[in-house]
């Protein structure tokens, strides 16, 4: 065939074996990413789906992927480049490593473990199959090792480096049982563990089967070729962007007794480069808000693809154009031991402040905050004795964009995780959901209208404790171009009644007794331009479907009283 495609290494590969490879390579993920979701033994994974699977190189480059959560394709990379330099030429077919470790392998949080298995091909190091998966339980001081108040990274789970588990196919028992021992839900993380060392096996037997197809060389120079057109992808589309220099700055709650805490972009666009320098960010928190420069670069790299073109591949490619400049001992490049474990907030607002500078540079690419992430752990003991961790990421919402309004409801921008289906909990934790719904007015006024955020009551029904990791209970979601922030979110404790407590976004240890109700209410997203604006049959719409009250369509959105009063009888007479 003409029209040879040649790689980087030299080798000529024809450009439909290169697209079929290409695409193989992606699929090889995606069956990998079925399979961990259908054998993942605690709802985190099974139903909420955080867990991502990738291929990398040999240099730990992503060669393959399908996106489920963004951060983890720019972690396991660093998971990758830590167990080569520890290892080295000691790593031998058969092997798979595990890590938790934030600072040691740049992972996203110590309640994440990966797991990562070299493939080999006639005893030459090829790559890995890779994936991390949130745990039920790693230890520490609170159960699910969720711990909100944590001040240091040992008070969050207990650590582990890139370390073996199974050294020539079979486990390292001795590492096993140190896993399972400092695990309040050993079961639940070594059936996950394992259901991730499963599909790390499933992934390189398709590679030994694409290897004997097309042989080792095509595959390598297909590897090479992906990451230089995702380059020259990106480099083409920041090149249709103008030129120039913007800045932007958000604040993320602080705790019960600390002030909010800043972060701050400057970005620079020059031709077919692009730059964030976030060097005027806060200094590093005794909070858990802090995060390591991996999840930074991968927020990023979400951001851009998000602005330019979803399509493109998240791989090494994009290291090649896009630069992050970071200052150690602040929030985004702590030192050890900085506690990281609410890191996706602080990674949310990294995504916003570089879209709120990139539109700068773009006005028609706008889109306002988004809502509240991170997530809620209610832990306690089951009446037959056995400890259980329900750990749940709720969604909020987005904030309004250019000529949409923000999506209700839902996971948002990094997390992009599922709800936990109340059957599932209900059947599986001594919990009763006594209301999930969307709440009025939580989205914030403009033009285009911020989506809403939910409400989420329980029932308690055994003794035990809550924790939440989350943001926007005292920073709301901003506006864009004149429009309004959005509600801020709230947890209570027996709301409505004398006992009432309300609790900061980021807490852990608060007991739970059978009876208790909880309420959590996630914040709305952003509105985008004047809410005058927006005409009155959209207005009229919000208040029919229950999205905004009749006082704010009248306050804020400055409708006619009368007017809407006698559309509201003719609708509510038919």
């Amino acid at each position: 065939m003409t029209n040879l495609v040649a790689s980087p290494t030299g080798v000529h590969v024809d450009p439909v074996t290169f697209q079929f490879l290409a695409s193989r390579l992606s699929g090889i993920v995606q069956e990998m990413q079925d399979n961990i979701f259908r054998t993942g033994y605690s709802t985190i994974v099974r139903e909420s789906k955080d867990a991502s699977c990738l291929l990398l190189d040999a240099r730990g480059e992503v060669v393959g992927e399908h996106v489920v959560a963004p951060l983890h394709i720019t972690a396991l990379p660093a998971v990758a480049r830590a167990i080569l330099a520890r290892y080295g030429d000691e790593i031998a077919p058969g092997d798979a490593f595990i890590t938790n470790h934030p600072f040691e392998a740049d992972i996203t949080h110590a309640m994440d473990m990966a797991v990562a298995t070299p493939f080999f091909v006639d005893g030459r190091l090829i790559g890995f199959c890779a994936s991390i998966a949130h745990k039920s339980d790693l230890g520490g001081p609170v159960p699910g090792s969720a711990n909100g108040s944590a001040r240091e990274i040992f008070q969050e789970a207990i650590l582990y480096p890139p370390i073996r588990l199974m050294r020539a196919g079979a486990v390292v028992s001795d590492v096993e049982r140190i896993v399972v021992a400092n695990s309040r839900t050993p079961e639940l993380v070594m059936g996950d563990i394992r259901g991730q060392i499963g599909v790390a096996r499933l992934g390189e037997r398709r590679l030994a089967e694409t290897v004997a197809r097309y042989g080792v060389e095509t595959l390598l120079a297909v590897y090479e070729l992906k990451q230089a057109k995702t380059e020259e992808r990106l480099r083409h589309e920041l090149s249709a962007w103008p030129d120039g220099v913007a800045e932007a700055e958000t604040a993320i709650d602080g705790d019960a007794n600390s002030q909010a805490v800043r972060v701050h972009v400057r970005v620079e666009k020059r031709g077919d480069r692009i730059s964030f320098d976030f060097r005027q960010t806060s200094d590093q928190t005794a909070m858990p808000i802090n995060v390591r420069p991996a999840i930074v670069r991968g927020a990023c790299y979400f951001s851009l693809m998000g602005l330019m073109d979803p399509t493109i591949e998240n791989n090494g490619g994009l290291a090649r154009v896009v630069e992050t400049i970071l200052r150690p001992g602040s929030l985004l490049d702590p030192h050890f031991p900085a506690p990281t474990n609410t890191y996706l907030p602080t990674a949310t607002a990294v995504v916003e402040i570089v879209v709120a500078a990139m539109s700068k540079l773009n006005p028609n690419k706008m889109v306002a905050d988004c809502g509240g992430v991170g997530a809620l752990a209610i832990s306690g003991r089951r009446a037959d004795g056995t400890q259980f961790t329900s750990y749940e990421l709720i969604g909020s919402a987005y904030g309004a964009r250019s000529g949409k309004d923000g999506v209700s409801g839902i996971t948002v921008m990094l997390s992009n995780s599922h709800t936990a289906p109340i059957e599932i909990l209900e059947n599986e934790f001594p919990l009763r959901l006594r209301r999930f719904a969307l709440q009025a007015d939580s989205g914030g006024v403009g033009r285009y209208r911020g989506g809403l955020g939910a409400v989420r009551e329980y029932d308690i029904l055994a003794d035990g404790q809550v924790g939440l990791r989350g943001g926007k209970h005292a920073v709301p979601a901003q506006g864009s171009a004149g429009g309004g922030p959005a509600q801020l979110g709230a947890l209570r404790l027996n709301p409505g009644t004398a006992r009432e407590t309300t609790h900061p976004s980021r807490f852990s240890g608060v007991p739970l007794a059978i009876g208790n109700v909880l309420r959590i209410e996630k914040s709305g997203g952003g509105g985008l331009g004047n809410p005058r604006e927006r005409p009155f049959e959209r207005v009229l719409a919000d208040v029919l479907d229950g999205y905004v009250s009749r006082d704010i369509a009248i306050t804020h959105y400055g409708v006619d009283a009368a007017r809407l009063d006698a559309e509201l009888a003719a609708w509510n007479a038919v």
